[in-house]
């Protein structure tokens, strides 16, 4: 079933539909759900939220772009909402407690693998964390993300070159312990 005649029989109520498009997008848009959440548990909530979300406004889909470019969104800022609602976006970008180097060396590490990279991520502090995700995967521009977020553009990119400050931190500690 293609895409067009999977969104018309969703908005149909077709359950078997709904189920499929679920089935579909759910595997990725974990993935993303994860990138913006501490835990898979939240990840889980953020992605019901956010299907729950895609089945409301589906009817409102006009086929332009990706189908899965759309619900990604949804579950983006699905995510930002709840992270909004836990009042932890700009909470702990407090960069004073914390001495960051930015060097301009390039690392590679054998045997480091996505999931890996994928618990880095999550323990960055949140407002790194949306920047970064926004940014260098979601595809966002620090416009924006500043627009998104209430933040000007030049705190979304400073943000986001703490972010990659904080993961350059957290690979040369792996790197350290070989």
């Amino acid at each position: 079933m293609d895409d067009a005649t999977l969104i018309k029989e969703c908005v149909k109520g077709n359950v078997r539909a709904q189920q499929k498009l679920f089935d579909k997008f759910a595997r990725k848009m974990l993935g993303v759900c994860l990138r913006y959440s501490k835990n898979t548990e939240q990840a889980e909530d953020v992605l019901q939220d956010g299907f729950v979300k895609v089945f409301g406004k589906l009817k409102d889909f006009k086929m332009e772009g990706s189908l899965e470019g759309w619900i990604r969104r949804i579950m983006v800022n699905t995510a930002l909402d709840q992270i909004r609602k836990n009042g932890k976006i700009l909470g702990d970008m407090n960069v004073d407690d914390v001495g960051y180097k930015i060097e301009n060396n390039a690392y590679v590490f054998e045997g480091l693998i996505a999931e890996d990279l994928m618990k880095m991520v999550q323990s960055m502090p949140t407002g790194y964390k949306v920047v970064f995700n926004m940014f260098a995967i979601e595809g966002y521009s620090h416009f924006e993300i500043g627009e998104t977020l209430g933040i000007s553009e030049n705190t979304s990119k400073s943000q986001y070159s703490r972010a990659k400050a904080y993961l350059r931190k957290k690979l040369e500690r792996v790197d350290g312990g070989r």
